[in-house]
């Protein structure tokens, strides 16, 4: 099964991750954004916005999930903001052909919240990428649409990573550690 955590930056998705796992027996991280760095190197040439605007970096999210299943089973909790609703549509079949169980689960905060998270977020990776997750704001405000019918909204203001988790835990129908 695959727990994937949508959303935009800022809105605590890395961090439930952790905390999901912890909850779920037989559960690990699939940083997909791995896939993009992989990717990097070979596609430098081909300029886009973001990774994800490669097609291969879908179909090996896919096929990456996929063979880990295969190989150890249990869930994979995959936290990854798409915004582009092609995207998911592709990622999603690619993923029920492949007859892997699916939650979606978009965790989410008021524009005002996920600023105040990104600016006041003091680790030196999130310094870096301010003003990119800045910028991915508009993305996502425009593929809340598609989100409210393809997804579980979770808002995560005031709530606590573990609230969270415990949230999607319970969704989800897993037994917990």
């Amino acid at each position: 099964m695959i727990i994937w955590l949508n959303g935009t930056f800022g809105a605590g998705k890395t961090t439930t991750a952790r905390e999901l796992t912890a909850l779920l027996p037989k559960s690990r991280v699939f940083d997909t954004e791995e896939v993009g760095l992989m990717l990097r190197h070979v596609l430098a040439s081909e300029t886009v916005r973001d990774f994800q605007d490669w097609q291969p970096w879908r179909g090996l999210v896919v096929a990456a999930a996929t063979q880990i299943l295969d190989y150890v089973g249990g869930v994979l909790v995959v936290p990854q903001s798409v915004l582009v609703h092609q995207y998911w549509q592709e990622i999603r079949a690619g993923l029920e052909k492949a007859r892997v169980p699916l939650h979606h689960f978009v965790l989410h905060a008021e524009r005002d919240e996920l600023v105040h998270r990104i600016e006041t977020d003091a680790s030196k990776a999130s310094a870096d990428a301010r003003g990119w997750r800045l910028d991915h704001l508009d993305d996502y405000d425009a593929a809340r649409p598609w989100h409210r019918k393809e997804a579980h909204i979770i808002d995560t203001t005031g709530l606590q990573p573990h609230q969270v988790a415990a949230l999607i835990a319970t969704d989800t129908g897993i037994a917990v550690n």
